[in-house]
């Protein structure tokens, strides 16, 4: 796509531009609590995504003292957090346009030096302790079959984040197009300068040479806020990286928030939850949300960005003492790490009808 076509589908918001310059946290929170109020209404007046869709891929154990940032008071030191891809269409001045979200290779990802680590441990035991720990339910290439989507009618891809991620098999590495062909990355120009100039703290969660390769044509670098044709928002909830943005889609239940600044509902809204040790701490800190923390690039804006998403989002139109968010990475029980529970989850998600190019 040429430049004028790319502009005619990815566009500005300004809603936050104000709020963003207030200098201190307090300040800040404030005005950009009341600027999520007024997005938040901005676009539930205008109309909805498409087609939304969240399917399972992988679970994965992830430590607690990260997920419950400290707040640490569950006996395991895992939980399990299980990964989707979310698969939405939009309207657009140019048609409809197909976008994945937290398209994970699976096994690419699996060379993240934090978990190739704890893989590498089992020695040769290593395939049995993936098939305990980290079960794959489906892939991206699965996903796309079962709908019946062409891997070169992917129009997009982005992720929240770049932690984990290996691009290459999907947006190829100069000598090979990928197995998205036509796809360009969405990602926020901080992120993308950041996972490919890394440093020490960061490089336990960033898979080697993820992005080595990727041709430039197939990256668009943004510098803020952008609406995706009807539907779709891309907001900058910066914290966790550096980069960070949330995705908020337009759905039949309302505003539909995903990233993972937190790990699931009760991280958004732990007065409520019952995990234990989580209602207590917020009692008792005023914290009104619980960070998801492990690489800590930026602990006041997670903060920030986190009560923002759930004030964008709303409450859930069935489990109403939660907000309305379909987190990438969604906090699960497992049976093979007891301890916990997460009080509500809201699994895979089906909106609307899946236009399917000729």
């Amino acid at each position: 796509m040429n430049d004028s076509i790319e502009n005619s589908i990815i566009k500005p918001i300004t809603h936050f531009t104000e709020a963003r310059k207030c200098h201190t946290a307090h300040y800040r929170l404030d005005e950009m609590r009341k600027a999520a109020v007024s997005f938040r209404d901005s676009m539930l007046a205008k109309p909805q995504v498409k087609f939304y869709r969240s399917m399972e891929l992988i679970r994965v154990p992830y430590p607690s003292k990260y997920a419950f940032l400290n707040c640490n008071v569950i006996p395991m030191p895992f939980i399990h957090i299980l990964n989707r891809v979310f698969v939405v269409q939009v309207d657009t001045e140019e048609g409809i346009k197909t976008i994945l979200l937290s398209s994970s290779d699976t096994e690419g990802n699996a060379e993240t030096p934090y978990f190739k680590r704890m893989t590498d441990k089992a020695g040769p035991a290593q395939g049995l302790l993936k098939k305990f720990i980290a079960p794959q339910m489906n892939t991206v290439e699965g996903c796309l079959k079962e709908l019946n989507i062409k891997p070169e009618d992917v129009d997009y891809i982005s992720y929240d984040h770049l932690h984990t991620q290996d691009l290459r098999k999907w947006l190829g590495n100069g000598t090979n197009p990928g197995i998205l062909p036509n796809a360009k990355l969405l990602v926020m120009k901080d992120e993308w300068v950041s996972a490919n100039n890394l440093i020490a703290p960061l490089n336990d969660w960033y898979c080697p040479n993820g992005l080595q390769g990727v041709p430039e044509d197939r990256v668009i670098q943004l510098d803020d806020d952008v609406m995706i044709g009807d539907g779709l928002a891309l907001i900058r909830t910066p914290g966790h990286t550096v980069g960070n943005h949330s995705f908020v889609a337009h759905t039949p239940e309302g505003l539909k928030v995903t990233s993972e600044n937190g790990v699931g509902p009760d991280c958004y809204e732990p007065k409520n939850s019952r995990i234990p040790g989580l209602k207590k701490y917020a009692q008792q800190t005023g914290m009104e949300v619980i960070l998801n923390g492990n690489t800590l690039e930026g602990g006041l804006e997670q903060y920030i960005s986190m009560v923002v998403e759930k004030t964008i989002a709303g409450n859930h139109p069935k489990y109403s003492d939660f907000p309305n968010m379909a987190n990438s990475s969604e906090l699960t029980g497992y049976w093979g790490f007891p301890g916990y529970k997460p009080t509500v989850t809201y699994g895979d998600l089906h909106f609307g009808n899946l236009t399917l190019k000729s």
